[in-house]
């Protein structure tokens, strides 16, 4: 396995795997190509953006797309977006690249590493048993506008 920093270069390959991670089950989602590869490239356009692909045998089987945020305690890194290929699940892939994601924010100085995701995914239990605690002071808000 080997990780490497999400470049321009390297963008497109984060795309296969983000469709096949996400319009599988459980998230049943239709991402585009197209769609994809705007929704990736605008947190790669952040100015303090972090991203990280990982490869297996030369072939992508997962990434994270993050970004350095200030606190008022000190700096974090915010997870935008996190997905490992549905056939390389659950042996390790996922593990290892938040291990990378961990020792960055060590690295950098980063206190804390923030993310959101869907308590009824799977995607829960594995936050949960790699240490990530939930915030109950914290809710996810939106709304329609269209």
């Amino acid at each position: 396995m080997e990780i490497h920093p999400i470049t321009a270069t390297n963008l497109d390959e984060c795309i296969g795997i983000f469709i096949t991670a996400y319009n599988a089950p459980p998230w049943n989602y239709n991402w585009t190509p197209e769609k994809s590869k705007q929704y990736l490239a605008e947190y790669a356009d952040n100015l303090h953006f972090a991203g990280f692909i990982l490869y297996d045998d030369n072939e992508p089987v997962g990434a994270v797309l993050a970004h350095k945020k200030t606190w008022w305690t000190n700096r974090q890194l915010f997870i935008d977006e996190f997905f490992i290929a549905p056939n390389k699940q659950r042996m390790g892939y996922g593990k290892t690249l938040m291990d990378h994601c961990n020792n960055y924010a060590n690295d950098n100085k980063l206190e804390i590493l923030v993310l959101m995701t869907n308590k009824y995914m799977p995607s829960f239990k594995f936050y949960n048993k790699i240490g990530y605690t939930i915030t109950e002071q914290f809710i996810f808000m939106f709304k329609q506008v269209i």
